[in-house]
């Protein structure tokens, strides 16, 4: 059998902690194989010693059947190796040409050559059908695009073995199947893929053999058509059942918590996304929120918090008006917020975890007095929430930036769900979790429904939504064009109207 990549017995240490404990990987030519395993397991940790980002401690790497020391990037690329980060690398404010060329610009005398480098550029996106317009700015298109440009940078180098980490976290559904087949396009053209991923759908859709790691061990590796479904996979990953459709209780909805007239957004671009917007939500009750990305679901969660003002209509919160308060005052009026983008307004990265901790209530009792910080306080939460949510972390003072996607995104909803507020907004909350995490996710927000809070959920996953929703809205062009009972209704009927098939019922 030919492996194009040997990954034998690889142990990473940070300190006394063991991220990776004798981990085995091979792939073989021409195959897509999926890397699988809880948030923390270890994954993002073992491609980046594969990657050069870090050294192992033990084990050794085989490319094509000879061992080589992978010091740094350069050597991977130099293998054939690239990599599309979860979070991508790239320059906001460089085009898209520029941010692929970036390192290896082709050069006319002492000048860049942007003629040719465009050209090259083009070339590569049609031969492997990623289509891009090369002169955009990267703070200009879509998540889906910038990842398209994760990977034509690879490609622009060179690289045969493509590692894709945890690539659909941030994409919409539709996006992720444009990517499935992108990854299939690269495999006849005679790649070599590692998938890291957690969402087992995925891996029965696009994946020949896949590698489960729990905890930083090796647990095994199955033929992906052999492997009888998604159950069996998600108990070799969190090493107990999963229940996929748990049963909840009924929702005895109460007063109104959340209420929206007329509402009014503008974007960054100054176009009106929320277009006279009514929405009601009430204690006791989970409201989803189902429609196609970029139909006004960020603009809408940001006047509700008050990251950004409406141009008109009104926010009231338990009969009080609130419209275009500061987050703060929103806050403190009983709202809580997972946010869509963890890293953009939902963590400080270079504060510890302990601080990210409380981050709405340093400045109160018992975390502050007389504007003196009891940091004995702060330690004390940070460990109870912690131990509560599962987060996988070294020590509460590691820097926010160094924990996985998924531990990141449960620091946040345990500070947010910890706080009990009369309003809590969900925002892809199980944005790039795992199976187990998703269910313990799910339980939370129930629990706050249960405790008469009311939810507002937005995801682009509409299995979620049916599944937690007591009543789902679906929004299309900044308008509420229906609201569905989720057990009378079906992901067919809501996929219509998110894309604008009808103006359903709009009352409640």
């Amino acid at each position: 059998m030919e492996y194009v990549i040997e990954m034998l017995n690889i142990r990473k240490e940070f300190g006394t902690f063991v991220a990776n404990d004798n981990i085995t990987l091979q792939l073989r030519k021409g195959e897509i194989h999926a890397l699988l395993g809880e948030n923390g397991a270890g994954k993002s940790t073992l491609m980046n010693v594969l990657f050069g980002l870090y050294q192992p401690e033990g084990g050794e790497i085989r490319v094509h059947g000879k061992k080589v020391d992978i010091e740094n990037p350069n050597i991977a690329n130099d293998l054939g190796i690239g990599m599309v980060h979860q979070h991508f690398m790239l320059v906001e404010k460089f085009t898209v040409t520029e941010n692929i060329i970036l390192g290896l610009e082709p050069k006319s005398g002492v000048t860049i050559d942007r003629a040719s480098a465009r050209q090259k550029v083009m070339d590569i996106s049609e031969q492997y059908g990623l289509k891009i317009d090369p002169d955009a700015k990267i703070e200009d298109i879509s998540v889906g695009m910038q990842q398209r440009v994760e990977i034509l940078k690879t490609l622009y180098r060179g690289a045969d073995i493509l590692i894709f980490d945890e690539p659909t976290a941030v994409l919409t559904p539709q996006e992720i199947q444009e990517l499935i087949q992108i990854m299939k396009r690269l495999i006849a053209e005679g790649k070599s893929i590692i998938l890291i991923t957690h969402k087992l759908k995925e891996i029965m859709q696009v994946a020949d053999r896949c590698t489960v790691i729990r905890r930083g061990r090796y647990i095994g590796t199955v033929e992906v058509d052999e492997t009888v479904n998604e159950d069996s996979l998600a108990e070799m990953m969190v090493g107990r059942e999963v229940n996929f459709a748990a049963e909840y209780s009924k929702a005895e909805p109460q007063q109104v918590v959340l209420d929206v007239q007329g509402l009014v957004v503008k974007d960054s671009r100054g176009l009106k996304v929320v277009e006279g917007l009514d929405l009601q939500i009430r204690a006791g009750e989970v409201l989803g929120i189902a429609g196609i990305d970029g139909n006004g679901q960020t603009e809408l969660i940001e006047a509700i918090t008050g990251l950004k003002k409406p141009e008109s209509g009104k926010v009231q919160l338990n009969g009080k008006d609130v419209t275009g308060q500061t987050p703060r005052k929103m806050t403190e009026s009983g709202i809580g917020h997972i946010p869509q983008d963890r890293h953009k307004h939902g963590l400080v990265l270079d504060y510890s975890i302990r601080d990210n901790m409380v981050l709405q209530t340093y400045y109160k009792e018992p975390f502050s007095k007389r504007g003196l910080m009891n940091y004995k306080a702060v330690a004390e939460k940070a460990k109870a929430l912690i131990e509560k949510f599962d987060v996988r972390t070294p020590s509460i003072d590691v820097p926010a930036r160094a924990l996985s996607g998924g531990n990141q995104q449960k620091a946040i909803i345990a500070r947010e769900v910890d706080r009990s507020p009369d309003l809590l907004i969900a925002a892809q909350p199980t944005r790039g979790l795992d199976v187990g995490a998703i269910e313990f996710i799910h339980e939370q927000l129930i629990k706050e429904r249960e405790k008469g809070r009311a939810v507002l959920l937005i995801s682009f996953e509409l299995d979620e939504i049916l599944h937690v929703s007591d009543r789902i809205a679906v929004l299309y062009e900044g308008k509420i064009v229906g609201i569905r009972d989720p057990k009378e209704t079906t992901e067919q009927e809501l996929g219509f109207l998110m894309a604008g098939g009808q103006r359903g019922d709009e009352t409640e």
